[in-house]
């Protein structure tokens, strides 16, 4: 009988295929977790150092098990981004931003239509025009203070890709403002894919990170003073402005290839 048994578990045989799919789930659901801490630190949600929050209450935060949320750091791991420690003082840690090189974003620029390049900033004035506008009715005075400061970091960001991150972090300030939950996340949704696009592009250089300085200025003193149909409007121009650098972008790249 026990000869049989041996004989049985040396066969090889395949894994059950329910067992097999939902392995092939969780590990797809690891890749998307890693993906979204990674788009959160490329939009300096999270800082180079920075631990992470523990395990059980980032798988709660992403809805999903904490044997998947150890695989997407296992992920995130693999990429360089993030480190593991253990014991007391232990946890993740965040050692690099993940911004793409500026090969990746050209890629990511070229896989898109004009159209939707237009359709992601009609997207993202509707949604950004709305937070400032309720930023405008709800912000408290102590808020301000911080607001002004992120207006002002695109300036003194080392580089192009630190000054986008700068550009995001304010947009998503200002929906923080706007005490909303679901346009908060509509906000950070429209980051993740805006940003990326504006990391190789020549925005923030010199007189465009001034420029963008001031836009964002723009935007704070209506807050401030309360005037939603101003800060509204200022919103607008703002996201109007970058995305035209962007679609400038992939029309010059059309150019180039052709």
């Amino acid at each position: 009988m026990f000869a049989n048994r041996s004989h049985v578990r040396t066969t090889g045989a395949e894994p059950h295929p329910a067992a097999a799919a939902e392995e092939a789930q969780q590990a797809g659901n690891a890749h998307v977790i890693a993906d979204r801490i990674a788009n959160s630190i490329s939009l300096g949600l999270l800082a180079v150092g920075e631990r992470l929050p523990p395990e059980i209450e980032l798988a709660q935060q992403f809805g999903v098990a904490v044997a998947t949320l150890r695989k997407g750091l296992a992920v995130l791991r693999e990429r360089g981004i993030v480190v593991t420690h253990r014991g007391r003082s232990g946890g993740s840690f965040v050692v690099k931003a993940p911004f793409p090189s500026d090969a990746e974003s050209e890629n990511r620029l070229r896989s898109l239509s004009v159209v939707e390049l237009r359709d992601l900033r009609d997207h993202s004035i509707s949604v950004g025009s709305t937070t400032a506008r309720l930023a405008a009715e709800r912000a408290w005075d102590g808020a301000l203070a911080r607001l002004r400061e992120l207006a002002t970091s695109v300036t003194t960001a080392p580089t192009a890709a630190t000054a986008a991150s700068a550009d995001s972090r304010f947009h998503i300030e200002v929906a923080v403002l706007a005490q909303s939950r679901r346009l908060m996340n509509a906000e950070l949704e429209l980051q993740s894919e805006l940003t990326p696009l504006l990391w190789a592009q020549s925005l923030f250089g010199g007189g465009g990170a001034r420029s963008i300085q001031e836009q964002h200025l723009r935007i704070v003193d209506a807050i401030a003073s309360g005037d939603g149909d101003a800060a509204a409007r200022a919103m607008a121009e703002h996201i109007s402005a970058d995305a035209h650098c962007v679609i400038d972008a992939k029309l010059s790249l059309e150019v180039t290839s052709s």
